[in-house]
C-alpha cells in the first residue's frame, strides 16, 4: 500500500538537454557566487555591480537578494535561527537549480551561520561554488546603516540582530574576500572587477 505524498514514490525525471548543453547555448558555465557579511558591508552593492559588469560582457546572471526573497519564497519566515536556516536552505535550492541553468547566480544574503552556508556548497559540486566574503568592520556598517537597522538594534527594539545580539560566523575557506584598503572601501566597479577576473581566470565566462 502505498501513502500519498511518500518520498520513496519521487524519481528524478532526466531530460534530453542537460546542462553542458544549456552552457555551450550561453557560452558560459553555470555557477554560484554566494556574497556573505554584515548587514551593510556591500553585498547588493556588489551583486548588482557585478550582474551589471557581466551583462555588459555577455554573460547571464541572476542575483538572488535576500530582502527580495522574503517578500516572496520566504515571505513566510522570520529571523529565529531555525528559520534562518531555512531561509538559506531554500535559497540554497534556487542557486543550485539556476546554476544548472547555466546562469551564474549571484546569491547576496546576510548568511551568518557558518554551516548553513557550508550546506548550500555541498548542494553542488564545490568548485561551482564560489563563497565571496564581504569583511567590512561593524563600526563601518553601523556607519552606512542603509535601513537604520542597527540603530533599532541599538535601542533594543529589533532582537537578534546579526553583529548586535547575534552572531556572524565569517568563513573559514572562502574562495574571495574583499575588504578595505588602507582604511577605504574598494569602489563597486572595483569589486565587481575582482569577481569576475576570479570567474574568468577559472574558466566561468566560456563554456
Amino acid at each position: 500500500m502505498s501513502t500519498l505524498g511518500n518520498s520513496t514514490n519521487i524519481f528524478w525525471q532526466e531530460c534530453q538537454v542537460g546542462k553542458i548543453d544549456r552552457q555551450k547555448l550561453l557560452n558560459q558555465k553555470g555557477c554560484v557566487v554566494w556574497i556573505t557579511g554584515l548587514s551593510g558591508s556591500g553585498k547588493s552593492t556588489l551583486a548588482c555591480s557585478l550582474s551589471k559588469e557581466l551583462h555588459s560582457r555577455g554573460k547571464l546572471s541572476y542575483v538572488l537578494d535576500g530582502d527580495n526573497l522574503r517578500h516572496g519564497l520566504n515571505k513566510d519566515l522570520c529571523f529565529k535561527p531555525e528559520d534562518r536556516a531555512e531561509n538559506i536552505r531554500r535559497t540554497g535550492e534556487v542557486a543550485k537549480l539556476f546554476a544548472d541553468a547555466g546562469l551564474i547566480c549571484l546569491a547576496s544574503l546576510i548568511s551568518p551561520y557558518r554551516k548553513d552556508r557550508d550546506m548550500c556548497r555541498a548542494m553542488m559540486n564545490d568548485s561551482n561554488f564560489i563563497e565571496v566574503f564581504m569583511n567590512m568592520p561593524l563600526e563601518l556598517c553601523e556607519e552606512r546603516d542603509p535601513k537604520g537597522l542597527y540603530k533599532l538594534a541599538r535601542a533594543g527594539k529589533i532582537k537578534g540582530f546579526t553583529g548586535i545580539d547575534d552572531p556572524y560566523e565569517p568563513p573559514l575557506n572562502c574562495e574571495m574576500e574583499i575588504k578595505q584598503i588602507d582604511g577605504v572601501c574598494p569602489a563597486p566597479i572595483a569589486m565587481a572587477g575582482q569577481v569576475v577576473s576570479y570567474l574568468k581566470g577559472r574558466g566561468f565566462l566560456e563554456s
